[in-house]
């Protein structure tokens, strides 16, 4: 990192408003303060503006039936030396997703002029040091640069969220394990990352440009950060951690409140492969299988009858809704 370069977060938040405070705590507790954050309202119902307005982050409510974004600018401290972070709050007027929130957040971002932007959900929490680890880390050479995620209730790695792609364009983990091996002393390289905590260099912005919108939820994160590994170096800093708090499986049987995410996830990977990997044709035998598969347990270990065909529907649907490219 340059002397007197500005970093902002970007956070997305949509109905997780305890968790949103949380992450939002973390973040004015880094050790290398941040200049910004840019907060993204995916128009949430829970009373998150005035959960905002009740601990200070914001001191007057937002407009009430919203035609469009709404932003506004407020003024928090860092809780180390209690500089002051800028808030830009911005409301959506509807729900566009994580990909449309990020969208949103690297767009505004980027257009304000920060030299580096962090992405994450409202489901994060960095260590107090991973923003000053993830800065020391960076070069010139490094386009993004990206914190070991861990999740909080476990204490486990989520090594899954650290990616390279094999022949089917599918997910691998860079990282072997989930136990809690020794991954602080390791910098490695990778392909793609979930949008937990990557620092991105504003050059990366101006050779990709932004986030796909139009992905919605599940993969917009592996496109975004692919887009970026195609153009330069993306490293993961083990030593800089930052704290996951989402929903743990059982058994890996599927939670009912998520399945209709099964039709974004494969509606996007195949958008992913005709994006990246036109002539994969063992890419698209591969995820019309797991598609089929998908429907099978959605059907008979979920009992959903309503929606067992969303995935094969996804998967259908990334060859005809061409407009999402």
């Amino acid at each position: 990192m340059k002397k007197n370069e500005t970093v902002c977060a970007v956070v997305v938040t949509f109905n997780r408003k305890n968790l949103l405070i949380e992450c939002l705590e973390a973040l004015q507790k880094q050790t290398h303060p941040l200049d910004a954050i840019f907060l993204i309202d995916n128009a949430s119902t829970d009373g998150t503006p005035i959960t905002l307005l009740d601990n200070k982050y914001i001191n007057e409510l937002v407009p009430e039936k919203l035609l469009q974004p709404w932003e506004k600018e407020f003024n928090i401290k860092n809780l180390v030396n209690g500089e002051n972070v800028k808030l830009h709050y911005v409301r959506m007027h509807e729900n566009t997703g994580g990909a449309g929130g990020f969208y949103e957040g690297v767009k505004r971002g980027y257009e304000k002029g920060y030299d580096w932007l962090w992405l994450m959900d409202d489901d994060a929490e960095p260590k107090e040091d991973a923003l000053e680890k993830l800065l020391i880390n960076s070069d010139m050479n490094v386009l993004c640069v990206v914190p070991l995620i861990i999740n909080k209730a476990s204490g486990k790695v989520q090594n899954y969220h650290h990616k390279m792609l094999n022949t089917f364009m599918k997910d691998i983990p860079v990282l072997k394990s989930v136990n809690n091996v020794d991954y602080k002393n390791k910098i490695l390289s990778i392909q793609a990352n979930a949008f937990v905590g990557p620092l991105i260099k504003k050059r990366a912005v101006d050779l990709v440009g932004f986030p796909n919108a139009k992905l919605f939820i599940w993969g917009d994160d592996t496109d975004y950060t692919y887009r970026i590994y195609k153009k330069g170096k993306i490293i993961l800093v083990g030593s800089a951690i930052i704290y996951h708090k989402d929903k743990i499986t059982e058994n890996n049987k599927l939670l009912k409140e998520q399945l209709w995410k099964y039709y974004y996830f494969f509606r996007n990977k195949v958008i992913f492969i005709l994006s990246y990997a036109k002539f994969n044709l063992l890419a698209y035998f591969y995820y019309f299988y797991s598609a089929i598969r998908m429907s099978i347990i959605i059907l008979i270990k979920n009992k959903q009858k309503d929606k067992y065909l969303l995935p094969i529907k996804g998967f259908v649907d990334g060859f005809i809704k061409t407009e999402n490219r």
